[in-house]
């Protein structure tokens, strides 16, 4: 035998070690050198603090924190680039030329309309957070790692948990446990629009979310696991008044995910596993599917996470004039409009998710855009069986410096490019209330007793 040839232990764990890794089977955290880069050339939270080659993409230098004058808890936020014009828009006409940079869902809606565009705007990295969220991220960084064959995460709390990630595993706890601001309430409306181009509102009412994995009082030796409470309760329109649903997300299968659902029909609260995977999504008239709300909602345990790498892409961003817009003015028949949404150039993980061998899915691929600076959702498609490309979604990301936080909490939504169909949630447009910080929320009010009592007034 050669020297240089691999007896069969070797070459077993060299396949061993393969299939760990295709799995996304448990990553140790990274090394101290390799964390000491987060204090240097890298942001807090992990992204390439450098701008790009041309500068369209500035280098970060702390993101925003300051609240504007007079500015007030709740209020709907201000447009804080209203004074600046496009630098390019790119149409069907264009588009070709600027391919690399456009998702494959972007440039579906503009062969399916040519009147649909992107209007680019100068690129600002806003998003930022407090200094305890940069701290814990970087304890993370050495301790936190994944579990349960990828989808489940420990040794993390109070920060991006793989700021350095070495998969898609570690990409999307990262989108999972971003920092959104912790606790807040949103009234909301979700709108949809049919492939003729009526609009109406399916649903509206209060969506009241509780990261406890990001309550500055607590610890990672406190922490329980469940990482997130999330309960909407539905006031509109008046056949749905009174619905209401709550959700327990957890970091792993020691703190199991809880649904539950209060219809007011039934008048009575029961367990909904149903709510999740490739369900079709109730609150927006089934347009959406409910692994797809709030960019990522529920268990993606049928598929297999890749991290493609890092690319520039054009996103929606700093879209504050998107969320003060009329609704009127924002919905149009076959697609947001154009003139209200602003589209800047980011860099972005970009990971892959295949359907696992055995496994079902009405879309079996889906390929996710995470915003370098904030680990969130930022754009998403999905094909179906037939590897026709059926959804594309998008979140219009809120800056918010008063948190300070860019969030893909609000305002999201998505197309059905095969009906032609499309849907805005968590619209606040012409409500008076917005993205409003709370207190620390006791947990009882995310009880299934709790969600009785509000759904049944």
């Amino acid at each position: 035998m050669s020297p240089t040839q691999p007896t069969f232990c070797t070459l077993a764990a060299t396949v061993m070690a393969s299939l760990l890794l295709a799995t996304g089977a448990g990553h140790a955290a990274v090394s101290a050198d390799e964390a000491a880069q987060l204090k240097g050339k890298l942001t807090p939270l992990g992204a390439e603090k450098a701008g790009n080659k041309d500068n369209s993409i500035p280098a970060w230098t702390g993101g925003l924190t300051q609240a504007p004058a007079g500015y007030k808890n709740g209020e709907p936020r201000p447009d804080l680039f209203a004074g600046e014009k496009p630098l390019l828009t790119i149409n069907a006409k264009n588009m070709a030329a600027h391919a690399d940079k456009l998702s494959d869902g972007v440039q579906a809606l503009m062969k399916k309309y040519p009147d649909f565009n992107i209007e680019v705007y100068p690129t600002h990295r806003s998003a930022a957070a407090p200094q305890w969220v940069y701290d814990n991220t970087f304890k993370n960084a050495t301790r936190a790692k994944t579990i349960e064959g990828g989808y489940g995460v420990e040794g993390a709390y109070g920060g991006i948990p793989f700021p350095i990630p070495k998969d898609g595993y570690e990409a999307i706890w990262n989108q999972r446990l971003a920092w959104r601001g912790g606790n807040f309430s949103m009234p909301m409306r979700v709108w949809v629009v049919t492939g003729d181009g009526q609009r109406s509102m399916a649903s509206g009412g209060v969506q009241t979310l509780r990261q406890a994995y990001y309550d500055p009082n607590s610890s990672l030796e406190k922490f329980d696991g469940y990482y997130q409470y999330g309960k909407l309760v539905v006031d509109a329109p008046g056949s749905k008044a009174g619905e209401a649903i709550l959700a327990l997300d957890g970091v792993s299968e020691a703190a199991p995910r809880g649904l539950w659902q209060y219809l007011v029909g039934q008048r009575r609260v029961r367990k909904a596993p149903s709510v999740a995977y490739d369900t079709p999504d109730s609150v927006t008239s089934g347009i959406g599917l409910f692994d797809e709300a709030f960019t990522l909602f529920g268990p993606i345990d049928k598929h297999e996470l890749k991290l493609v790498g890092k690319k520039e892409l054009y996103i929606p961003y700093n879209n504050n004039r998107a969320a003060r817009a009329k609704v009127d003015e924002l919905l149009t028949p076959r697609t947001l409009n154009p003139a209200q949404v602003r589209w800047e150039l980011h860099r972005v993980w970009e990971v892959e998710a295949t359907l696992i061998s055995g496994k079902r899915h009405v879309i079996p691929k889906r390929r996710y855009y995470l915003d370098e600076d904030t680990w969130q959702i930022v754009l998403f498609d999905g094909w179906d069986a037939k590897g026709q490309l059926w959804h594309t979604n998008y979140s219009l990301m809120l800056t918010a410096p008063d948190i300070p936080a860019v969030s893909n909490m609000t305002m999201w939504g998505g197309y059905d490019l095969q009906t032609g169909a499309y849907y805005l949630n968590m619209a606040s447009n012409e409500l008076p209330r917005q993205y409003e910080v709370k207190p620390p929320i006791p947990r009882s009010f995310f009880s299934p007793e709790a969600l009785s009592n509000e759904g049944s007034r």
